[in-house]
């Protein structure tokens, strides 16, 4: 398929053909705007639907809930401002932890800056927060708290269903985040109490550029987006009806193959971890067995530059992230790998590898091998 060895899937993933083949008609022959009152925009409506069906299905949902958005981005701005501006009779305070990825803590930052209070969890060596700690965070005027479904650094799996317990009894509406857990983990909005949750087609081979939130009925809850009357006045702005066709699909295929993929994923995930961890300074970075996502392995190493090992990685061929990213040539480190308490030392010689159902053992083997050459080499040259 490729040149290369693709171990980013974090980052995206590769779209499957049979997403791409079902995409392909509603961009070419059923392009119709599918709010217009004509017979051509029916066909429209009813893919729409289809996906959202298919996503209500997989997540124990109604289907009216379902809200596309353009990814997950907006789907998790969505759900906290949203909820926060809708319900400040309530309180101006919100809960998080101190691991979630930028696009929480980034509009938790924004609404900071507004007045609202934010009391970010702490979380252990593995990413796991303390249930007693969230319990005593939680007070009289906590409107939200949002907590990731799984880490997109380090694999992290929380536990949703005690977490959204916790919420239910407190009565606080619970938000997760869960775009890296869709086609990994088991979940279900009802069991688990979950009020909104955010997700991202092309984290599991669907395209860019489209996702949904599930939002409970009866919550009251802002617009983020104001314009038109689409998504039941709840989103405005002309649907994305290919990429909603695709995230259907994509959802279709990860109902039927989930068990199998994750069997086979934790299996290359453990053969890859266990010939990194024989590399002499390199230590595993979160926790180990089911907790963990099925495709996420994350290491440091000491005396190794990470940016310098990413990039040599690059040069042959393997294309992974690094726990830190360089920007305008300052490094700005992982603020997970520092929650979870790794030494700067370590922090800055991180590497995050993330499987998909693509990647063969042999790609993992030729990866171990040129990971160690270039390691011992840096620290030959580092001497």
């Amino acid at each position: 398929m490729t040149d290369f060895i693709y171990l980013d899937n974090a980052a995206t993933t590769f779209m499957d053909y049979d997403v791409l083949k079902a995409m392909e008609p509603y961009n070419l022959e059923k392009y119709s705007n599918p709010s217009s009152i004509y017979s051509f925009s029916r066909e429209n409506k009813s893919a729409m639907k289809r996906t959202r069906d298919v996503a209500a299905k997989l997540l124990g949902a109604k289907p009216k809930d379902i809200y596309f958005t353009s990814g997950g981005s907006e789907a998790i701005n969505w759900a906290i401002k949203g909820v926060v501006y809708g319900n400040e009779a309530k309180g101006r305070h919100i809960v998080s932890t101190k691991i979630e990825h930028h696009a929480t803590l980034h509009t938790l930052e924004f609404l900071e800056k507004q007045g609202f209070e934010v009391t970010y969890l702490d979380v252990d060596e593995n990413g796991q927060i303390d249930l007693e700690e969230l319990k005593k965070s939680i007070r009289p005027d906590t409107v939200l708290v949002s907590i990731m479904a799984a880490n997109n650094e380090i694999g992290t799996i929380l536990p949703l269903k005690k977490i959204g317990s916790i919420c239910r009894e407190k009565g606080t509406f619970f938000h997760t985040d869960a775009v890296q857990a869709i086609g990994a983990v088991e979940i279900d909005v009802e069991e688990m109490n979950i009020d909104f949750l955010s997700a991202s087609a092309h984290k599991f081979h669907g395209p860019k550029g489209v996702g949904f939130l599930y939002l409970r009925s009866g919550i009251v809850i802002e617009n983020l987006i104001h314009g038109g009357n689409q998504e039941r006045g709840r989103r405005s702005g002309t649907e994305n009806v290919a990429g909603i066709v695709g995230l259907g699909k994509a959802l279709e295929i990860v109902m039927t193959d989930k068990e199998e993929k994750n069997r086979r994923l934790s299996m290359l995930r453990d053969q890859l971890t266990q010939g990194l961890l024989k590399i002499e300074g390199c230590r595993l970075n979160g926790p180990r067995g089911e907790n963990r996502l099925p495709n996420n392995v994350n290491v440091s190493f000491s005396g190794v530059d990470g940016e310098a090992l990413l990039m040599n990685l690059d040069l042959s061929g393997i294309l992974a992230s690094s726990g830190s990213a360089c920007t305008s040539g300052a490094i700005d480190e992982s603020h997970v790998l520092e929650a979870i308490g790794v030494e700067k030392e370590y922090i800055r010689g991180s590497l995050r590898f993330t499987l998909s159902k693509y990647n063969m053992e042999d790609e993992i083997e030729k990866t171990l091998r040129t990971v160690e050459e270039i390691v011992k080499r840096q620290r030959k040259i580092g001497r």
